[in-house]
């Protein structure tokens, strides 16, 4: 088991979670204060082991025993986004590529595709991972795939 400083010095002090800064001289019991968040995925779980993440207080006690959500932010516009856990636990697991929006415009899929590489990089930086925008019926779909499986 790791200390809170290493974990936070590891995740740069950012919360997995909300992706927001984590002050790491603010009070463990602070909603916005730092603390580790054991993740723990399918495949993980018959291993008996786990992932150690920083979380703010507020956002890892929010998720309590449900499946951790990392929301798309709403300046974004997208049509039924992937929920993106799901979408890294799929990738880890099988490779491959995996369809995560509809876009209306192009800018709309160049602007989301941004914002996911980015977040992904910090999420799961173990995944080299790369998008791809296709035309599809008069929208635009987000795929995002591993580079080299």
């Amino acid at each position: 088991m790791s200390t809170l400083r290493e974990v936070g010095d590891r995740e740069s002090w950012r919360c997995w979670l909300c992706d927001e800064p984590v002050d790491p001289d603010m009070s463990v019991n602070d909603p916005r204060g730092p603390s580790i968040d054991s993740v723990v995925t399918a495949k993980k779980a018959k291993a008996k082991g786990g992932v150690e993440r920083l979380a703010h207080r507020a956002c890892n006690t929010k998720k309590g025993a449900v499946k951790p959500m990392v929301p798309w932010p709403d300046r974004l516009f997208v049509v039924d986004p992937a929920p993106i856990i799901g979408v890294v636990e799929q990738l880890g697991r099988k490779g491959g590529r995996v369809a995560v929006a509809r876009c209306p415009g192009k800018s709309d899929a160049e602007d989301a595709s941004e914002w996911l590489l980015d977040r992904l990089s910090r999420l799961a930086p173990e995944l080299d991972v790369e998008t791809q925008i296709d035309e599809a019926g008069g929208a635009f779909l987000l795929v995002v795939r591993l580079r080299h499986p």
